[in-house]
């Protein structure tokens, strides 16, 4: 039966990283993999030799010789276990995209345009660059890929030097999700999972992933298409629909920004911070809806949208539901071979046979770096929130080790290296129509460079926590 739930798992991996070729979406395999995983682990419940208890990251002793309804019982705890820990992510990401589509409401990031004040190429892709490390580690990478790329079809007309600004824009937008709790979802993962702290992954990763951005961004400045000026035309529809554009953006990003500070302080789940700050930004959103209807020399200016919805309730109905049960399919799918003990024995085998890389220094309990590293270049291959919710099944070192903040580093910006790799590249590729092969040729070998380079910093930066 184990063999027949690997397969189960396998199949509908393949069918997700293959989603573009099969016209599938990517939540349907992974809702289908999870329901017939467990389902399978219902049915031959009897036959398995082994139960991975993952309140104490062991295997239950003894688990052949309970009766069937205590293995029932014990089955049916570990999946409530798994969903309450999915639910929170599930959660916390819920009230981000909904903060986020709050300030697109208001037209918020049409205030970003205001930052670009030249015509030179280089120093436009160092604003873009810098603008997508910081954005990422805030709103997350996915939407700060989103928000940049859209300013930027305003700014560049003509496409084909748009797209490389766009290959620059994911690598940055990877590296700053990185060492941000908040910046990517893998990165929310292990936060939300205890594997990491605030203030310890920022300081083992921000100069990596500052490197990662900074060392491809700098070589690119010297590529012919960064050389000369842009024709830049000034467009009178780039002025915010609402004069409460800029408040809104600073106010939301503020909230988000908040919620580690919230956790730090209370020791309360991230999503309950999360949900505070959505609170707050959702009060000021109707307040600042309902008061056009008073203000009549402002009613011209405002989105007509404005005037047929509640903030909230249109930002919520505009949140991407399937990117939610995605990640509760795949998550609860890979818990499924947690429970059964698999990435407890994969883990170990992996670690008995991967050669050891570095004298004195390296990841975790007997964890090799190169391990590690070919995980950062799985994910480019394969989606990265099923390898990093695998790593924590198969991994547990206590929290703040070097291994957890080694597996944000390179799952977060190892997908940089095909456009496929990772969400920020998936939308980039859907906005501007950018060829798998022309990124693999142009870009990916800028993003290899950043990420070896950053792999290479982490390896100092560490000795020193």
């Amino acid at each position: 039966m184990e063999t027949a739930i690997i397969l189960v798992f396998v199949l509908g991996y393949l069918a997700i990283t293959l989603e573009h070729n099969l016209k599938i979406d990517k939540l349907i395999p992974a809702l289908v993999m999870m329901a017939l995983c467990w389902a399978l682990i219902s049915l031959g419940l009897d036959s398995f030799p082994n139960w991975f208890d993952s309140a104490k990251h062991a295997l239950l002793e003894g688990f052949g010789a309970f009766e069937h309804e205590e293995k029932l019982h014990l089955m049916e705890e570990t999946l409530l276990h798994h969903l309450g820990k999915t639910a929170e992510i599930l959660v916390f990401l819920l009230g981000a995209m909904t903060i986020v589509e709050i300030i697109d409401y208001f037209d918020g990031f049409a205030t970003i345009k205001s930052f670009v004040k030249t015509k030179k190429k280089t120093k436009i892709l160092w604003i873009f660059s810098i603008l997508a490390f910081v954005l990422s580690a805030i709103i997350d990478n996915l939407t700060a890929t989103i928000v940049l790329i859209s300013i930027l079809q305003k700014i560049v007309k003509d496409r084909d030097i748009r797209i490389w600004y766009a290959g620059l824009i994911i690598i940055a937008a990877n590296a700053g999700g990185a060492w941000s709790p908040i910046g990517d979802v893998t990165t929310t993962m292990l936060w939300i999972g205890k594997k990491v702290s605030t203030d310890h992954l920022v300081g083992y990763l921000f100069v990596p992933s500052f490197l990662c951005m900074a060392v491809p961004s700098f070589i690119a400045s010297f590529l012919p298409v960064f050389k000369g000026e842009l024709d830049i035309e000034e467009s009178g529809d780039d002025k915010p629909k609402s004069k409460y554009s800029a408040t809104m953006l600073y106010l939301g990003l503020g909230a988000i920004v908040f919620v580690p500070i919230f956790k730090m302080g209370t020791h309360l789940p991230p999503y309950v911070g999360m949900m505070l700050s959505l609170g707050i930004v959702a009060v000021f959103a109707e307040i600042y809806s309902s008061s056009k209807f008073s203000m009549t020399e402002y009613g011209a200016e405002e989105s007509d949208a404005h005037a047929h919805h509640s903030p909230v309730h249109h930002s919520l109905s505009k949140i991407e539901l399937p990117s939610i049960l995605f990640f509760l399919g795949i998550l609860m799918a890979v818990a499924a071979l947690e429970s059964l003990g698999i990435l407890f024995n994969f883990a170990g085998a992996l670690q008995d046979t991967m050669p050891m890389l570095g004298t004195e220094i390296h990841v975790g309990e007997g964890v090799s770096d190169l391990v590690v590293l070919l995980l950062g270049v799985g994910s480019a291959v394969i989606d990265n929130v099923p390898l990093v919710a695998a790593s924590l099944g198969m991994f547990h070192e206590p929290m703040d080790n070097e291994l957890w903040h080694f597996i944000a580093y390179s799952a977060g910006t190892g997908g940089s290296m095909l456009i496929i790799g990772s969400a920020a590249g998936v939308v980039a590729m859907g906005m501007e129509k950018i060829d798998f092969f022309w990124y693999f040729k142009k870009i990916s070998w800028l993003a290899l460079v950043g990420f070896l380079v950053g792999a290479a910093a982490f390896m100092v930066t560490r000795t020193l926590f």
